[in-house]
Parts: C-alpha cells; structure tokens; sequence
C-alpha cells in the first residue's frame, strides 16, 4: 500500500544489537553502573552482583570469544538452559556478540518440551545451569557456569562484529495456533525497533534505575529489564531471591528505582501483602505494565496506594510492545493505550474470505475505520518486527496481509485513538503474562489418565484474574481431576498447566465437530 509505512528513523545497514547496547562511551560510562543482580532483599546490599558498563562490556565480549573457541560458526543456535543469574544475560548478548543465534528457554520448561524446542531449533550448543541439566536430552553438547568463569578470567575480548541490522539474532519461543510453540527469529534491528517504546511507554532516559520483576530468561525482562535501559545507559536491576511479593517496595527503596516493570498479576500481590509503604517508592516516578490486560480495579488501587501513574503496554513476541500509554499518552482504564509515535498500525477486515463478512477481499489490506472491529496490523516496515517464524513458511504466510503483520489480535479504535482490545481471535491465552496455546495443552491432556476429551480455555477466578482451566470428559471408569492435574504439572511447565480442572458430561462442539473455546465456561 502507498502512504503508509513506519514513520520513525530507520537503523543503519550496520547495526550490531550487542554493541548498541553495551559498547562503552558517552551514553553508557565505563564506570557507571549497568546492572544489579539482588540474591537476598533482607541481606545487606553489599550482596548485591554490580556491574558496570565497562565489566559487562568486557564479560560479553569474552563470552564471545569462548563460544567461537568451541568451533562454533555464524547463524549457529546456542540454546540457554540457566536461572535468573547474571550469566543468563550475559551467555544471551554474547552469543548475538559472536554472530550466533541466542535461544533463551524458560527454566520452568519441562524435559518435553525442552525437548521440543531443542528438535526444532537444532541448536549446536546448549548452556546449562547444573540444576537443569537433566532436561538436555542425551548427546546435546553442553557447556555450563564453570566454562563461562574460564571463557571470562583467560581469554582475550572478541572484537565487535560488522553486524548487518537484518542478521539473525535470537529465537524466542510462543505459543502457536496449532498448538506447537513456534519460534521467532528477530534480527539485530529489533532492539533498534524498541526505540518507540523509550518515551511512548518507559518514559526511560539515561541514568534511569529499572527495576524488573522478572526473569531473565523471559523476552519481557530481556527486553525491557536489559535491552532498553543499556540502550540508553540506564541501570538494570533483576531480583533473584525469594518470590515474596512484598519484596518489591523495599527492592525500589534499597535500588533507587526510578521505574517498575513487572505484569499486572505482581503489583496485585504487591498491594495485597498489605507491605507496601509510599516512603518505600520515593525515587520511583511510575510503574509500567504488560503481558495481560490491567484491570480498571488494579489501575485505580494502584493510584490510590501510591499517587503514581501506571502505563499499561500490548505487544507480542514478534514486535514487543507497540501499544502504549505512557508519559506523553495518559492511562485511559480499558485501553493499552494508542499506538506508539513511529509506528504505522491499522485494524483490518477479521476474515475477508468469509461470506458473511461484507468486505470485498480486494480490500483486505484495507484499514478499517475508528469503530470498526477488526484484526491489529503493524506495518512490514518497522524494524521491531521478525525476521520469519523459524522453519515456519505457512506461519508465515498466515500473518501476510499484503503489507501488514496480523498477530491476531481483535481491537477496534476509539474517536481518540485509543485502542480497545477485544482479545484474541486464535483462542491464545495470557495467564500471568505468558501466553499459552489452548491447543498444546489440550494435546499433553489428552495422555492424562481418565481423559476421554479435553477442552481448554482461560478461567476469570475473581476480577482480573485469569486463570488456565481444563474441561475434561470423563473416560469409562471416571476421571479424577487431581490426577489430571498431577499429570499435567509432569508434562508441562507450571504457567501452562491448568489450575482448575471441571469434569464435564460433553464440550460444545459446532455441528462440524470444532471445539468452541469461547463456550466452555458456561
């Protein structure tokens, strides 16, 4: 389509995502700090990991270094098997730093599924913590924290690569719509492509203290936890201690936060401990929020405990966040928020195929007018958008509207821009902040003892809290549901699993046979 395109500045043909974000010099000082790893919130800070700009620039490099001493080449996979540990982030950036594809993988993963994900992206190397090891299948060459500490004490810095901005740079894996997780390959000019989200949404800026509240083997906290704040020689700080969640005021006193980031399920449970102390948030300007929807409820608790604002943001693995509120676009409750400055977004037609749909198919990469429901599309131009879904080609071709990226969202726009997001039209759920595909849990389920058949969907179990729910026909003989239960959390990582189980006497199927998700929970 003519006149429409991403509107922000483009990167260089050159572009090294690695250095972008951790090459010394004026935006980010040798000497400034660049990350705090707190293991234990009531030790003394002195505790604390604290690295500086100059020390994580020489780490990565090293790292780089030992994983083109192993043989490895260009494009290679190196799959992380590791905890929320400092080497985590530093294993991930060098891998990009020597030209590799870095494959982050949750720790809560099962040895199926990392199984899965290690058949898929064939990766030459895994690195593991000693604690999940023994979900690498046999065979799988491996590395861990021993040969890091070497890579780091006895070799010399890996130059910086003449990286192209489209060059491969990591894999992460999603749920899919047909029930296998799919993986993402973004290339050096996604962290270029999060550069919209700096003041639409962060309203981040150098000498910044983000506090993150999650992991570092989630895309959320590589992103934002890491990415953005070296990007603009702000400090990170990740928590690895005890999940307490009255943790998080007294980790914003003890760091200096200036920004919170973390999913709506935690500030819920900040505000239920009854812990948190506004004399605790003296340094924090706002809290930003996403991976599920933030209840209006949640928003207004929030500004009543604290005073401060909370910018909600949408995204996916394939573009991060590119709806937001933030400093310059107000919290409006119900809505993520407007489109980020730069990005070129429209709502399209749902199914011009359909017949009882009245859009003309030639108009399918048509947007639709403010009021109009329809899919969420992001230009093809903007460079925080994949590369391709990894081995993947009809995914690929599924999200192909002309020159639109469809994620299936449904949303429509208000007179204002605001978006309204009117959830998924794949099914794809959002517990916690993850997303799960119905349909792989549905899979493992249907192994599970007494299951004859298997629906799945997510549960609303109070306001704003959602929840995965199974709904399970009983096989002659009876089904206990704690059973389904015990064999799911064998089978599957425990943000997957269903957290209620109902035995039904049938699920609502369409004459055709379909499972009919949106159903189930009446």
């Amino acid at each position: 389509m003519t006149g429409w395109a991403f509107r922000g500045p483009l990167p260089p043909d050159r572009f090294d995502m690695a250095r972008y974000c951790l090459e010394s010099g004026n935006i980010r000082p040798a000497d400034r700090l660049g990350l705090v790893v707190v293991h234990d919130a009531d030790a003394s800070p002195a505790t604390d990991e604290r690295w500086t700009f100059g020390e994580l620039e020489g780490a990565v490099r090293r790292i780089a270094a030992g994983l083109l001493a192993e043989g490895l080449r260009p494009d290679d996979r190196v799959l992380l098997r590791m905890g929320n540990t400092s080497d985590a982030a530093l294993v991930f950036f060098g891998a990009i730093a020597a030209g590799l594809i870095a494959v982050p993988t949750s720790a809560l993963l099962t040895a199926n599924e990392v199984a899965a994900v290690i058949a898929d992206a064939a990766p030459s190397l895994v690195v593991a913590a000693p604690e999940l090891v023994t979900a690498v299948p046999h065979g799988i060459r491996m590395v861990g924290p021993d040969d890091i500490a070497r890579w780091r004490t006895d070799l010399a810095p890996a130059p910086w690569r003449d990286s192209r901005a489209e060059d491969p740079a990591f894999i992460v894996y999603t749920s899919g719509t047909t029930g296998e997780p799919k993986g993402v390959l973004h290339a050096h000019r996604s962290a270029w492509g999060r550069r919209p989200m700096y003041a639409g949404w962060l309203g981040l800026r150098a000498g910044d203290v983000m506090l993150h509240a999650g992991a570092f083997n989630w895309t959320y906290t590589l992103g934002v936890g890491l990415t953005d704040p070296w990007a603009n020689g702000a400090t990170a700080v990740v928590y690895n201690g005890r999940r307490d969640p009255s943790v998080w005021g007294r980790l914003v006193k003890r760091c200096g936060a200036t920004i919170f980031a973390a999913v709506p399920g935690v500030y819920r449970q900040l505000l239920a401990s009854g812990a948190l102390d506004r004399d605790d948030l003296t340094t924090l300007r706002h809290g930003v929020t996403a991976g599920e929807a933030l209840s209006r409820d949640l928003y207004a608790a929030w500004q009543d405990a604290t005073g401060l604002p909370l910018y909600e943001a949408l995204g996916m693995s394939e573009i991060s966040t590119y709806i937001s509120s933030g400093p310059p676009v107000p919290t409006r409750p119900g809505s993520p928020g407007k489109p980020q400055a730069g990005r070129c977004v429209a709502i399209l037609p749902t199914d011009p195929t359909d017949p009882t749909d009245p859009t003309d198919p030639a108009d399918a990469d048509q947007p639709l007018p403010p009021g109009r429901t329809g899919l969420l599309a992001v230009h093809r131009t903007d460079p925080g958008l994949l590369l391709r879904y990894w081995g993947k080609p009809d995914e690929d071709a599924a999200t192909r509207r002309g020159d639109w990226f469809v994620g299936g969202d449904l949303a429509h726009l208000d007179p204002d821009g605001y978006v309204i997001h009117h959830g998924r039209v794949d099914d794809v759920m959002n517990p916690g902040g993850y997303r799960v595909s119905p349909q792989e849990v549905e899979h493992v389920l249907a192994g599970a003892p007494g299951v004859a058949d298997v629906g799945v969907t997510e549960v609303e179990v109070r306001p704003g809290v959602r929840v995965v729910g199974a709904f399970v026909v009983a096989a002659p003989g009876g089904c206990d549901p704690e059973k389904v239960r015990e064999y799911a959390a064998a089978h599957l990582a425990a943000y997957k699993a269903p957290r209620i189980v109902h035995v039904v006497a049938a699920l609502p199927r369409t004459p055709n046979g379909k499972l009919m998700r949106r159903r189930l929970t009446a």
